[in-house]
């Protein structure tokens, strides 16, 4: 493992549009590049003392925020990256992402995800790559929010046992947080929102990683315990949020988007957290008694710096010349 700078994020209690509900704010993980993919990155970029230093090989689709960050990250340890991507339905943000994506990494483009793997397959057969796949959701890079889920169970008051909702892609994320619940006797039953195709978002899938990651992280700890019972009945896929494509923008998630910044709130994307955060929304208006805790995985603060770096930019080009420059 490797520090990334991940700390402790917020607990915080929000009223949105009429409604409350818990936000874990993890879009500030790190000072720098925060969301969920940063915890998991403390574990897969770790290559060791390996020289020549390798170069990190990962996929994603050409707005992947997890390329972004394996790239990011991958630049600040020295290391180079190359992303090889397929095409999603574009909207801003994935627009931002891959232009961003393009500043710090070698990118190539596939035809399809089918594609994007088997070149990434022969291009693993030669030597000095270090593999990073989609998502970063193996076992090892779940173990990044086991840690958050522990961290959660301290700081959720004794007897508050809310609904926690956060999106389903690869499902390391998820994974994770039903582990390190687990871990800490705290379990909570978690909503995933799908917002990648069937195939990929499965419950099965995503239990059965979230039990190698306990056992894992029991073996890392040495702790004598057996890893914990992860129960499947905990996971609950919601499909009614995806909305047909991967990336394609909703009227639910935009509202939700909008409703949440007029809050004062981040940004929210399309493609995960809008989702996710309307289906929180929804689970806590149709019980009002029942806590819903919505877990924040994008971290929009890139976007708002880039903007404002592009804003002085343009201003100090337009700016006139002073008499005798």
């Amino acid at each position: 493992m490797i520090d990334l700078g991940v700390r402790s994020t917020p607990l915080e209690r929000w009223h949105v549009d009429g409604v409350s509900l818990l936000v874990k704010r993890d879009d500030l993980s790190a000072p720098a590049l925060g969301g969920n993919k940063v915890r998991a990155l403390e574990y897969l970029l770790d290559v060791g003392p390996v020289r020549p230093a390798p170069t990190v090989l990962t996929v994603g689709a050409t707005g992947s925020t997890h390329a972004l960050a394996v790239a990011t990250y991958a630049a600040r340890l020295g290391l180079r990256t190359e992303v090889i991507t397929w095409p999603q339905e574009e909207h801003a943000v994935a627009v931002a992402t891959a232009r961003a994506l393009a500043g710090v990494a070698r990118v190539t483009h596939a035809g399809s995800v089918t594609e994007a793997y088997a070149r990434a397959t022969l291009r693993r057969l030669r030597r000095g790559v270090h593999w990073i796949p989609a998502g970063g959701s193996v076992p090892l890079g779940a173990l990044g929010h086991v840690r958050a889920g522990i961290e959660l169970a301290a700081q959720l008051e004794p007897g508050v046992t809310p609904l926690l909702v956060a999106p389903l892609g690869s499902g390391g994320t998820i994974a994770g947080l039903m582990a390190g619940l687990a871990v800490a006797g705290r379990p909570l039953t978690v909503v995933g929102v799908q917002v990648v195709p069937r195939v990929v978002a499965r419950r099965g899938r995503v239990v059965r990683l979230a039990r190698r990651a306990a056992a894992l992280w029991v073996r890392r700890t040495g702790d004598a315990e057996p890893p914990p019972r992860i129960e499947a009945s905990r996971l609950r896929v919601w499909r009614g949020a995806y909305g047909g494509a991967y990336g394609r923008e909703t009227d639910a998630a935009r509202t939700a988007a909008v409703a949440f910044a007029r809050a004062g709130g981040p940004a929210l994307e399309p493609t995960y957290s809008a989702k996710a955060f309307a289906v929180a929304l929804e689970l806590a208006r149709a019980s009002p008694g029942a806590p819903v805790l919505f877990w924040l995985t994008f971290d929009g603060r890139w976007m708002e710096r880039r903007s404002q770096s592009l804003s002085r930019s343009v201003a100090r080009r337009d700016r006139p010349v002073p008499p005798g420059d």
